[in-house]
């Protein structure tokens, strides 16, 4: 099936995007052209390209959502150089620092997470890679989470070797974060610490240990379009099956506190692109949709059919109720299962 190229920025573009919808229900993943001109594409053109995308979603995922929760399980005192980060060693951010929760804490959390209609508890961890009294710890919690909440665990503990990720399986972790951040030519701007082939290796171990993989990215780091298609890309090629996407939130005292230039239109035309590139993926819309989609956030349900509820690591997210208020405007339906399978 011949792929149909859409001309970037132009008028007539819109007439064109339900075409990339069908093409890739067809089977015919998206080039690197086409994604681009997603990107690329005129402001108004944006409620067809959505159109498009929402074609998509709700072929795979209906018009269901699921809620993830983060624990921030263990703050700061991070020696990576991550310059997005409020946790990294280089960042002057006033944000608390901790070392792991007990296992009350993490109980709490859990609970929490359930009460507020979660399928996933997220443990995550500050660190370069967990060291053994918190792989223990995870170990410890996972099983007793899981038996008395009925959660899913994502753990997100930093690099992670073979060993490590085996370990995590035979715990009852179901999904391990570690996000590429952004396109491999473009990490060596925001991390000089470890590489994007690092990630890359930590993600292959996760997926030899049998669990599934939760990876994606940050948007509005300095990177340029084809950085964010290079990205998208590449999740595909590793068959991740979550894919969270964050808005940069420019945070006093690091690196990135003056990057400012998103708008709300170019954060829906990315969840538009990178659910055309992983149609058959979970897409989350994570840390900053707030900050950034504003009132047009109910929008980005449209190609994304997951969320964070509550808060993220260092950083406030909107109340429960009005998330649930926004999904049940939008007559879409929030739920703990699984609607596909993305092996």
């Amino acid at each position: 099936m011949s792929s149909p190229v859409i001309p970037a920025n132009s008028p007539s573009a819109g007439h064109s995007w339900n075409a990339l919808a069908d093409q890739v229900l067809a089977g015919d993943p998206l080039t690197q052209d086409q994604a681009m001109s997603v990107l690329s594409a005129p402001d108004d053109d944006l409620l067809e390209i959505l159109g498009a995308a929402f074609r998509v979603r709700r072929q795979y995922f209906g018009k269901t959502v699921q809620l993830y929760f983060l624990m921030n399980a263990k703050s700061g005192l991070c020696p990576e150089d991550c310059h997005y980060c409020s946790q990294s060693k280089i960042s002057s951010a006033e944000i608390p620092k901790y070392n792991i929760l007990s296992r009350d804490k993490l109980l709490e959390g859990a609970k929490l997470a359930s009460e507020q209609k979660a399928k996933t508890y997220c443990i995550v961890i500050s660190a370069r890679g967990p060291n053994e009294r918190e792989m223990k710890a995870v170990e410890t919690i996972v099983p007793e989470i899981k038996e008395k909440y009925d959660l899913k665990i994502c753990a997100c503990l930093g690099l992670l070797d073979d060993d490590q990720a085996n370990r995590l399986k035979v715990a009852g972790v179901d999904r391990v974060n570690h996000n590429l951040n952004t396109g491999e030519s473009h990490y060596g701007d925001i991390c000089t610490t470890h590489t994007f082939a690092d990630r890359v290796e930590t993600l292959h171990s996760v997926r030899r240990a049998g669990m599934e993989l939760c990876s994606g990215g940050i948007i509005g780091m300095g990177e340029q379009n084809e950085h964010l298609v290079e990205m998208a890309m590449a999740l595909r090629d590793l068959e991740v099956e979550s894919i969270p996407l964050n808005f940069l939130i420019p945070i006093e005292g690091t690196p990135l506190e003056q990057r400012s230039e998103l708008t709300p239109n170019y954060c829906l035309k990315a969840l538009a692109m990178f659910r055309l590139v992983n149609p058959d993926r979970e897409l989350r819309i994570a840390g900053g949709r707030e900050v950034h989609l504003r009132s047009l956030q109910p929008l980005g349900l449209y190609a994304a059919n997951s969320v964070f509820v509550g808060d993220y690591l260092t950083t406030d997210g909107q109340a429960p109720d009005e998330d649930y208020r926004m999904i049940e405007d939008l007559g879409f339906e929030v739920t703990r299962h699984d609607e596909v399978s993305c092996g």
